[in-house]
Formats: structure tokens, C-alpha cells, sequence
């Protein structure tokens, strides 16, 4: 894809750009910290805007995201410094290169448009495939892992918590006693049939997503122990800021968007005591300022271009 303005050629488009560069104010000589590069499409806007000499250090834990990003921003040489490496050591990945903080920082959650379009990875049920779900292929477990061999309890718990669905225990006796679930698409069938049931009526045969949505990605983010990762990154975020710097947070769906309000808001607080304590013994200081209380959503237009970013959520935090 060719995006005009911006003069290059980006392999997926990135979801609500602008925004993104326009809260994190780069500037030239700032360093900048993209945890989520993917492709670089956003790490390449930032790296234009805090030219001539700013730096951006990209962490991905995708090795194939890694490659097309060293490709993608390969015309701004040493200015982008791409690490293999999962945004939890962000603290240690700064250290290691000499910054005592940084000027900016995005994170852009959840699973990419181009993990969703590699058939083979599982993230989709539009195609037969493996069931993997690996962000990072040296991870050791896989989705078949929690499908087949996790007890039912266990397995509806997770699609319950993470998916928030609410067919969950019908969902997972079934995945339990079709077991051995073969591949994505024999997953999906499993759960739709699961989650229908015979006398389903015409409105919810045509429902908006598709019955499996939810589990799918309850299961991709327990392989990727993805809410664990935000909450571990998140005080090591705010931790790396230079006074009046920028944190930018985009996700795309409920819990994770939860998490980030929560923690922003308790860091805007000096004091986390229970309301109805008479005196404050927290110690507590704000660090972060809140910068838009509702999350900034997609415009129509972007929407329509790319219907993947309807559920985009940004919040924009500020060191103090």
C-alpha cells in the first residue's frame, strides 16, 4: 500500500497514524521507544517527524515482523535501532543502550492486521490451519496446547476471562469432547455449533461477528499471556519518561483498554487510599497526567478504509 502523504510504501495500514504521531509530539534529537513495532508503520511516522536525528528503539517479539520492519526503515539507517524482544524488558533494553529515559513511548496491543492475513500463523478461522497463535515462535506452548489438553474448567475459564463469553462452559464441554481439535477451522465449527445451538433464530444467525471470534481470542491471548505483559509494561513505562513526555496506548478490546485506564488514572492520583479513609497513608505521588479521559476512537472514513480499526481505543498519558 502506498500512503501518499506520508511518501511511503507501508506494508498494512496503520491504525489511526496521525493520532498516534500527534500525541507523541516527536521532535528531532528525542528518543522514542516503539514496544509494538510490527511492520513499522507507525515507528516510520515517527521516526519522519523527530528527524533530523531522532532515535526510535522498535521491540517485537515476531521474527517476521522484525524482517519487514528492518526493511521498511531501512532509509533511516542507525536512527532505528530494531531489537527482537518482548516490550517486558523495556526497562532493560533502554539501559542497554545508555538512555537514562526516553521522549515517547507507543504501545499498540493485540494482534496485527498482517498476523491476521498469515493463514498459517491460526490467528484467523477464515482458513484451515495450525492451531499456533504464537506471537513469538519460541514460545513453548501453543493454542493446540490449551485446546487439547487443558482440563474443561480450566479451558472455560479462560474463554470466559479473556474472551468474555458467555457460552464459555457450553463452548468448552464441546471443545473437550471433540477432542482432538484437528485445526483452525475444525475449532471454529466445534464453537459455532457450541454457541448456536439448534434453535437459534434468522436475527442471531446473522449477528455481527462470528461465535468463535471470542474464543479465538481468548485463546491467543492466553498463549501470549498478553494482559500479564501490559501489566508488567506499563510501570516500567511510565518509569522510562522524561518530564513531559508521552505515553500512548492503543487497544482493541475491553479488558486491555480496562487496564490501561485504570492504571493511568491511579498514576494521575497522589493518593490511592480507599475513598472513606479519613487519612491518607498511601505515600502515593502522581506521575502521569491524563490526557483524554474518553479514548480517542477512528473517524468514520478510516473505518471504512480499514474495518479492522473500528475497535481501536487510544489513551494518551503524560509524565508530570
Amino acid at each position: 500500500m502506498i500512503d501518499r502523504e506520508q511518501g511511503a510504501i507501508l506494508p498494512h495500514q496503520p491504525v489511526l497514524y496521525q493520532e498516534i504521531i500527534n500525541s507523541l509530539k516527536p521532535f528531532g534529537g528525542g528518543r522514542y521507544v516503539d514496544g509494538t513495532l510490527g511492520a513499522g508503520g507507525h515507528a516510520w511516522g515517527i521516526l519522519q517527524a523527530s528527524s533530523p536525528d531522532g532515535l526510535l528503539l522498535g521491540l517485537d517479539v515476531d521474527p517476521l515482523a522484525i524482517k519487514l520492519a528492518q526493511e521498511h526503515l531501512a532509509d533511516y539507517g542507525t536512527r532505528a535501532i530494531i531489537i527482537q524482544s518482548s516490550y517486558v524488558m523495556l526497562t532493560e533494553q533502554i539501559r542497554q543502550l545508555g538512555w537514562s529515559s526516553v521522549n515517547g513511548i507507543l504501545l499498540d496491543l493485540g494482534v496485527s492486521s498482517m498476523q491476521l492475513d498469515q493463514t498459517d500463523r491460526g490467528f484467523s478461522f477464515q482458513t484451515a490451519a495450525a492451531l499456533d497463535m504464537r506471537f513469538d515462535p519460541r514460545n513453548p506452548i501453543s493454542a493446540a496446547d490449551l485446546v487439547n489438553e487443558l482440563p474443561e474448567k480450566e479451558l472455560a475459564d479462560i474463554i470466559f476471562q479473556y474472551g468474555e463469553e458467555r457460552h464459555a462452559r457450553r463452548i468448552a464441554k464441546a471443545i473437550t469432547y471433540a477432542r482432538p481439535i484437528r485445526d483452525t477451522l475444525h475449532l471454529a465449527n466445534v464453537i459455532r455449533k457450541a454457541s448456536t445451538g439448534r434453535h437459534t433464530d434468522n436475527s442471531r444467525r446473522r449477528q455481527r461477528i462470528h461465535p468463535a471470534t471470542r474464543t479465538f481470542q481468548a485463546l491467543r491471548i492466553a498463549v501470549n499471556k498478553e494482559l500479564d505483559a501490559l501489566e508488567r509494561v506499563l510501570p516500567q513505562a511510565a518509569a522510562a519518561l522524561s518530564q513531559g513526555s508521552r505515553l500512548t496506548v492503543m487497544s482493541f478490546h475491553s479488558l486491555e483498554d480496562r487496564m490501561v485506564k485504570v492504571f493511568i488514572r491511579r498514576e494521575s492520583r497522589d493518593c490511592i487510599c480507599p475513598p472513606r479513609q479519613p487519612v491518607c497513608t498511601c505515600g502515593h505521588k502522581a506521575t502521569l497526567k491524563e490526557i483524554n479521559r474518553k479514548p480517542i476512537r477512528p473517524h468514520e472514513d478510516e473505518i471504512k478504509k480499514n474495518p479492522r480499526s473500528r475497535s481501536a481505543r487510544l489513551r494518551i498519558a503524560e509524565k508530570i
